[in-house]
């Protein structure tokens, strides 16, 4: 008897390609896309699932995306830090309550277009996840919140594919999302406004004081939540020399800035932590460590704290840590975990 397989298909030609992959190699599937957002387009899911031959589902969780999401994401900027929603939608909406619905309905397993692998650990019996084959297109780095029962009873099979080679495949069988362009935004600001997004729904922390390595007010900023740490341009003012935001303090609402190389912190703190190969950092251990989606990775020294917290300790820092994004570790291609940058020094 065929293995029933639901996959997420949102409308894009990664996982129009996935569900196609998986019916090659014999699985009974079933597309699903999630109704997160009111403005959520189903039109291209729809015709994907139906130039498949495959059922196509559709789920509303539009309450939950707002109870966990879009809350999680406005609290954060109130708070003068930046969120990664990917990473806090992966864990409670595309993962936990996708497999939860394919549990109920009778379903083997989960899938999903993310260019990572799962595989079993024979000799720690535990599952973990590999970088893709193309690390230009990895998307590990979002998938480190997943647990051991999610993992076990999920497929990726982008793993060892180019974005060539499955643009190159949907042409072949005629999907209608070939060529469709890869978004580049938050999904429910497609527009990247986001501090238009931020209004409609709070009144913003108002403007305040810049503030110089020395506490000193050198300029008024526009609002803690229209910057980020790291950030050079867009700041609302200059100061004839290139300024970097290094620290956000909503409680005082000011801004730091410092000249190049201020932003890069050697020691960050990441809590709220999660690990593949085992259940906790027990001792100091070396990995490399991303500190954002496109940043380069980099050897660190990652140390518990406790059960939810560790140290990280850079000997050479090129990225900039903000609080709200995630320190993510791997040992070579093997995702080792992660967790939530909370501090800096």
């Amino acid at each position: 008897m065929k293995k029933r397989v639901m996959i997420g298909i949102s409308g894009g030609v990664d996982s129009a390609v996935a569900a196609y992959l998986l019916l090659k190699e014999g699985y009974d599937v079933v597309g699903v896309t999630l109704n997160l957002w009111k403005e959520t387009d189903l039109t291209d899911a729809k015709k994907v699932c139906d130039m498949l031959g495959i059922e196509h589902l559709v789920f509303d969780f539009i309450r939950e995306f707002e109870q966990y999401v879009i809350n999680n994401f406005i609290d954060e900027y109130t708070r003068g830090r930046t969120p990664n929603p990917c990473i806090v939608c992966n864990r409670y909406l595309k993962f936990e309550m996708l497999l939860k619905k394919a549990e109920e309905l009778g379903f083997d397993y989960i899938a999903t277009g993310h260019y990572a692998r799962v595989e079993f650990d024979e000799n720690t019996k535990r599952y973990v996840i590999r970088k893709s084959v193309y690390d230009k297109k990895d998307q590990s780095y979002v998938l480190y919140r997943l647990t051991q029962d999610q993992l076990a009873k999920t497929l990726m099979p982008l793993y060892s594919y180019s974005k060539e080679e499955i643009r190159a495949i949907a042409e072949k069988i005629g999907l209608n999302v070939a060529n469709k362009k890869d978004s580049q935004d938050i999904c429910f600001i497609p527009d990247g406004d986001y501090i238009s997004f931020l209004k409609r729904y709070i009144t913003l922390p108002p403007i305040g004081d810049f503030l110089d390595d020395e506490g000193k007010k050198i300029g008024e900023h526009l609002g803690i939540a229209s910057y980020t740490i790291g950030q050079r341009k867009g700041l609302g003012m200059t100061f004839g020399k290139p300024m970097f935001v290094t620290k956000i303090d909503a409680k005082s609402n000011t801004v730091t800035l410092s000249e190049s190389g201020g932003q890069f912190k050697k020691t960050v703190y990441a809590k709220e932590t999660n690990f593949l190969p085992f259940e906790f950092l027990d001792k100091p251990q070396k990995f490399l460590c991303k500190l954002r989606y496109s940043s380069h990775p980099e050897e660190a020294l990652i140390t518990p704290i406790d059960k939810d917290k560790v140290k990280i300790e850079f000997e050479n820092v090129k990225s900039a840590a903000c609080p709200g994004q995630s320190a993510v570790f791997y040992d070579g291609d093997i995702l080792i975990g992660g967790g939530i940058i909370y501090n800096m020094e």
